[in-house]
């Protein structure tokens, strides 16, 4: 039986059911014998229920909202717990395990029975478990629920059998470690504290046992109350009471005294002899007033004190800062050493940290040598044995980031050499100010994922532009925001083209090189905004009743009438100078959308490229922009309206003029912590508006509308409606391009052979075909221009058009055609000049006995249907799903078949493979067929 991950990483590329075969040569298709119609289709199915499983396989990115953190000192391995109940244990690169409470709780405390391969976790529901980490997946041996008192913390001594466990009511319980089972030995907090002290000393805050005599277990409770209790004579030795609240003891190594700190700010040193007050107390970052007052502090939440044979003993601590200081800054851990004080600032509040020694005994000097910090949102190693306390670099996946993530991509069958090269040139970026010594979590000696992901490249936009400066242009302004954060990405990775849409409205092209080079950016600018004011009144369309003049709407070329110089400005500079640039990937072009009227340019929904065509097209919700990326010219500028021409299913009379006009510049340039929800408001908002008219009215509506079909009509009144009734969403839901896909198809019904097309889908469900004409010898193609248009060709679906895909009529996969990659700054051979190698997989190629044309795989958020071309004859209708809506969705190559995979709104994984057996002709003279049958329903909860 195929698992899930088998099946995602089997999409075999050189299948013969899977993808098409490809041919060399140019990007035109050839003629064959006849056209096919459906009666000639027959795709054999394969794939089965059992083909679909979910199995987990490996687990990136940091753990969510993390809590605490263990480390096991003779065996070298790291745990560190989540709020919602998960465990991420980590050892060398390589080791990394992650399992899950299946209650849920959020884990407290973590303590590692040192070097016997086991763990035991405390949770907020009061349940401790004793994890086995000696096999495959660890599992969970013994569980213990607390029922009456509330765990607060929890102390297991190296090479114990007892687990001391503390509670909220200050009782203090112990646990056979091997039985799992509580062994009746309860320290009451009325018998630890004096008889005559009548108050509550709080919950248990702190356990540990002395490092001179493993009898001795010291107490210590919230109030700033410390017992020291004799477990064998089962009394107290001695107590200590302060003014002040503790919040963590640690002990010196030779067990005469320890260090406490305090909600003050201060530290406490405390000498077993004497305990009827401290023999020292020092406010670290706290100074005397000039009227004696101590300045105030926050409070130091956890201490560690370790001793060094070679030098002076390390008190390591964090928080502490006084409040007047600490407002502007960021969460700190200090490092004391002799009269050395050392601040570390952290880029996220601390959760927690510990300090790792040589020796995993507690009554040998300790030799501190590195201090592990688990942070919100990140997980760092500080070097002590350098007087700079540089940090480790983190061979971990769960970082890859400085900023939150905003975009993934995952590619399957990528070419052989990608991997091996972008790791090579990866590995020579240069990495300043890490520590020089090997990483210190170095244990694990067997493999708990069955993958492992590494940070191959890394890639920054940002100096593909003039740095910002306050108050200079449309950048100044952009500065406390985030503007070169990624919004999508597009790789090719045989051509190795790789093109990048930021939140600033640009997208930038790279290109691969294993040389250094000094280029000159090419920087084209474009405005693409759709002006309302331009477009007639109702009034004035009755002598044109469907549309108004093209031109009105089409995006004004820069330096137009009216449109102001100080407007015609992108949002940031490209640099103008020629940059050195390392091997790897090196900007060529970046193309940017201008401001327009006072107002920012909308921010990019759609993209696009061809290695093949040497085109790159991206849209957004004022229309679609292709670029010639050969020539360094555009191509195409064209507002969303306009690519319809006459075949507007929506017989749309133009709006009229706003009035009052409301500036959108909120609307694009905004935080990251805003981008998402916002992107995901603007393509939904006209659906959520729609669903709240009647379904009579809906209905009246379309009626009322003319579309290719009646049936059509009835399908997309579902989701988009444009009558007069939501004219007032009209004004402020414009069509947005939501998704390009260039490859070899037919533009026309009456076509004969493919050609190249851009396939457009829209926010409103429409799908729009664009032929392309290129020149096919290559000095034609770098001087003759490329010319494309609309073809008047509309297919309509329910919803946002979200992916296409093309198969033959055998049911393969149909990749587009790619150029086969070539250094752009090798050395030139002159006896061999260097030409383009296009790779073409043309309809025709992989099929004979079907003739020409393919199958188009068109799916919405809400549909799902096939085509075939040219003719255009809708084969299958799927409505996928009615109370949700679709993410993502792609057609992939899965164990020498196809099949659609959808990602839902409600956290559902759905697959659906085709079974394309076609019964006879019906009565209107159309192909009947079945739908698309669901082979597997993956439900996986987000």
């Amino acid at each position: 039986m195929k698992k899930f991950r088998k099946v995602l990483d089997g999409l075999s590329s050189s299948s013969p059911g899977g993808v098409a075969s490809p041919s060399c040569g140019s990007a035109a298709g050839t003629p064959t014998a006849h056209a096919p119609t459906p009666q000639d289709i027959h795709v054999q199915e394969t794939l089965v229920s059992e083909n679909f499983q979910i199995c987990k396989t490996v687990r990136h990115g940091f753990p969510y909202q993390p809590t605490c953190l263990a480390f096991d000192p003779v065996q070298k391995i790291l745990a560190i717990g989540s709020r919602t109940g998960g465990i991420r244990i980590l050892g060398r690169p390589g080791v990394d395990c992650y399992s899950q409470h299946e209650s849920g709780a959020a884990v407290l405390q973590l303590q590692f029975l040192i070097n016997e391969g086991a763990l035991v976790t405390a949770c907020a529901d009061d349940t401790l478990h004793l994890w086995n980490l000696r096999q495959r997946r660890p599992a969970i041996l013994h569980s213990l629920k607390f029922n009456r008192e509330r765990i607060t913390f929890c102390h297991l001594p190296f090479q114990s059998k007892w687990l001391y466990v503390g509670t909220e009511r200050g009782n203090t319980h112990i646990v056979n470690i091997e039985s799992f089972v509580l062994s009746g030995y309860v320290i009451m907090w009325n018998k630890a504290i004096e008889l005559a002290t009548k108050a509550h000393p709080g919950p248990v805050v702190h356990l540990s046992d002395s490092p001179k005599d493993e009898g001795k277990l010291l107490i210590g409770f919230e109030s700033g109350t410390v017992v020291q209790w004799d477990l064998r004579a089962k009394k107290v030795d001695f107590r200590i009471y302060y003014d002040e609240a503790i919040h963590s003891v640690s002990w010196h190594h030779e067990g005469k005294q320890f260090m406490c700190s305090h909600s003050d700010g201060s530290l406490t040193m405390w000498n077993l002899r004497n305990t009827a007050r401290p023999i020292q107390i020092t406010y670290p970052h706290g100074k005397i007033l000039k009227d004696g007052r101590k300045e105030s502090c926050k409070p130091i939440l956890k201490v560690e004190y370790k001793t060094s044979r070679n030098s002076e003993p390390y008190v390591i601590f964090s928080g502490g800062l006084s409040y007047d200081k600490s407002g502007g800054r960021r969460p700190t851990l200090t490092i004391m050493h002799g009269k050395a004080i050392t601040v570390l600032e952290m880029d996220h509040p601390i959760v927690e940290f510990l300090v790792l020694c040589d020796t995993p005994y507690s009554n040998e000097v300790q030799d501190p040598y590195a201090v592990v910090v688990l942070l919100e949102k990140d997980f760092i190693v500080v070097d002590l044995t350098q007087s700079n306390f540089p940090i480790f670099e983190n061979p971990y996946p769960m970082d890859i980031h400085e900023s939150p993530v905003t975009c993934t991509a995952y590619f399957a069958e990528c070419p052989p050499d990608i991997i091996p090269i972008l790791y090579s040139i990866g590995a020579k970026q240069k990495k300043t100010g890490y520590s020089h010594k090997e990483w210190p979590v170095s244990g694990g000696t067997w493999t708990l994922v069955s993958g492992f992901h590494a940070m191959l490249y890394k890639l920054k936009t940002s100096k593909v532009f003039e740095k910002p400066k306050a108050g200079e242009g449309r950048a100044g302004e952009l500065v406390e925001e985030d503007p070169y954060a990624v919004q999508m990405v597009s790789w090719c990775p045989h051509s190795r083209l790789f093109c990048v849409v930021g939140i600033s409205a640009h997208v930038i092209l790279y290109r691969f090189s294993k040389h250094d080079a000094n280029t000159q950016i090419v920087s084209l600018e474009v405005r693409l905004q759709f002006d309302s004011e331009d477009v007639i009144s109702p009034s004035e369309a009755e002598n044109n009743p469907c549309f108004s003049d093209p031109s009105s709407h089409s995006p004004q070329p820069p330096g137009s009438p009216g449109s102001g110089t100080q407007d015609s400005l992108p949002c940031l500079k490209v640099k103008s100078r020629p940059v050195r640039m390392p091997p790897g990937y090196q900007a060529e072009m970046v193309v940017q959308l201008q401001w327009v009227d006072g107002e920012p340019p909308q921010q990019i929904t759609s993209l696009d490229i061809n290695s093949a065509y040497g085109l790159l097209a991206f849209g957004n919700c004022n229309g679609l922009t292709v670029v010639d990326f050969l020539q360094k010219t555009i191509l195409m500028c064209m507002g969303t309206l306009d690519l319809y021409g006459a075949a507007d299913p929506y017989q749309r009379l133009t709006r009229s003029p706003r009035k009052n006009r409301q500036s959108t510049s909120d609307f694009c340039m905004r935080g990251l912590s805003h981008f998402y929800s916002d992107s995901k408001k603007r393509i939904r908002t006209s659906y959520q508006s729609l669903t709240e008219l009647s379904d009579n009215q809906v209905s009246m509506d379309m009626e009322k509308s003319k579309s290719p079909t009646s049936a059509e009509s009835r399908e997309n009144s579902f989701s988009r409606s444009r009558s007069s009734s939501v004219s007032s969403i009209d004004r402020d839901t414009k069509e947005s391009v939501t998704t390009l896909q260039f490859g070899e198809s037919y533009g026309r019904k009456g076509d004969a052979l493919p050609t190249a097309c851009l396939w457009v889908g829209t926010s409103l469900g429409v799908v729009l075909l664009l032929p392309i004409s290129i020149p096919t010898e290559e000095e034609e193609r770098m001087e003759e221009p490329i010319t494309m248009g609309p073809s008047g060709t509309v297919l309509m679906l329910k919803g946002s058009v979200l992916r296409f895909a093309f198969l033959d009529c055998g049911g393969a996969l149909i990749q587009s055609p790619y150029e086969v990659w070539r250094d752009p700054n090798g050395p030139e051979d002159p006896d061999r000049p260097r030409r383009r190698k296009l790779i073409n997989f043309s309809p025709s190629s992989s099929q004979e006995a079907c003739g020409d044309g393919h199958l188009a795989v068109v799916c919405s958020e809400k549909q799902a249907k096939v085509i075939l071309m040219p003719t255009q004859a809708v084969l299958f209708t799927h409505n996928i799903t009615e109370s949700s809506f679709l993410l993502r969705a792609d057609v992939v190559s899965v164990c020498n078949s196809v099949c659609l995979a959808c990602f839902c709104a409600n956290g559902h994984i759905m697959t659906l493979r085709y079974t394309v057996g076609l019964s006879h002709p019906g009565d209107d003279g159309q192909p009947t067929g079945q739908h698309p049958s669901v082979c597997a329903f993956v439900y996986c909860e987000v």
